[in-house]
């Protein structure tokens, strides 16, 4: 395949992880006063991720169109 379609393949994923409106699901990390919330793409994490694919198996959105929500107050969110 042509470099141009990797770079724009890899522009897009860039563009995937700015995005602000079609995220479906919610991490929350850190505890009080130190949390920070960040929005992500299920299915991203999925496969980038063995470890939130074991969570995520288990947390899937619902049906009703809410959206996943995690949170590991064991981490904090320079760490996450």
């Amino acid at each position: 395949m042509p470099i141009k379609f990797f770079s724009r393949l890899s522009q897009n994923y860039i563009e995937i992880l700015e995005d602000d409106e079609y995220y479906d699901i919610t991490i929350e990390v850190g505890n009080d006063p130190n949390v920070k919330i960040f929005r992500a793409h299920m299915i991203i994490l999925c496969y980038r991720s063995p470890f939130l694919r074991r969570i995520l198996a288990s947390n899937k959105k619902n049906n009703d169109g809410i959206l996943a929500h995690i949170k590991f107050s064991n981490i904090s969110p320079e760490t996450f």
